[in-house]
């Protein structure tokens, strides 16, 4: 198992703000590199040349996809003030510009929200709910099942036996599989859940991720993160996906949106 830590990790050239990296295989869907994963690779580039401690906000263009291998991360500072740290971040494979990703870097607290108009998903237990496994079907493997267990809630499973609910709402718990807590990096794969939205509203195959923003609004509790992603409008070949992710403590500490490109019937 590749371990969140080992599959991110990267090695300084020198003191400045270039750094190399090993994509590692089992952060993938078929044969296609995770797009929260890439974008934690940046993150975690990013907090390496920053004063400011946690990432805040991120948005990442996906241009071209990677493979798994070496790859090369740039960071440039933009503007380093007190209260936080703008940023760009740029993975290149072979020479050629892969994803890029405008970064915020600032200081998450563990507190309480001073107000809410985001409900809470409402989920069964995670005991109750259902595994994705790794060799789902849909001719490809998730190898990021391998290193994420993720349990779906019964009434958006559908989809798996043909009975899809049309409804465009899909929640989830999460864990990393190999024992570490959530943190502010890592959960940019929490927010870039599988399945993608349309197979709940019956449309299957792979959807590429071609932008995504997302922004951390708290340090997570220990233990599993609850997330809950909804569609918005499906044409085009292109859909937008909303994804909004709770702690153990019930805190929204996570949210996000990207256009992905789907193949309408």
């Amino acid at each position: 198992m590749a371990h969140f830590r080992t599959a991110t990790a990267l090695r300084r050239r020198g003191d400045g703000q270039v750094f190399d990296t090993e994509l590692d295989p089992q952060w993938t869907i078929g044969t296609k590199l995770h797009g929260g994963y890439l974008l934690a690779v940046l993150a975690k580039a990013a907090a390496e040349v920053s004063s400011h401690p946690h990432l805040t906000a991120i948005s990442g263009s996906f241009s071209v996809a990677p493979e798994p291998g070496p790859a090369v991360v740039e960071v440039e500072v933009l503007r380093e003030g007190r209260g936080l740290t703008q940023l760009r971040a740029r993975l290149s494979q072979g020479g050629a510009p892969c994803t890029e990703a405008l970064i915020t870097q600032g200081v998450l607290t563990d507190g309480d929200a001073w107000w809410s108009g985001v409900d809470p998903v409402e989920i069964p237990p995670e005991q109750d709910c259902l595994p994705v496994p790794a060799d789902g079907g849909g001719g490809f493997r998730i190898g990021l099942m391998d290193v994420v267990e993720q349990r779906l809630d019964p009434a958006a499973a559908g989809f798996a036996v043909g009975q899809p609910s049309r409804k465009g709402v899909i929640s989830s718990w999460l864990r990393l599989a190999d024992g570490s807590d959530w943190d502010p990096v890592s959960l940019l794969v929490a927010l870039d859940p599988v399945p993608p939205i349309s197979y709940d509203l019956g449309i299957a195959g792979w959807a590429p991720t071609v932008q995504f923003t997302a922004y951390l609004r708290g340090l997570p509790a220990p233990g599993p993160v609850r997330v809950r992603m909804r569609a918005g409008e499906l044409g085009g070949d292109r859909m937008d996906e909303v994804a909004e992710l709770w702690d153990e403590k019930n805190r929204l500490i996570g949210q996000a949106t990207q256009i992905a490109a789907v193949r309408l019937p």
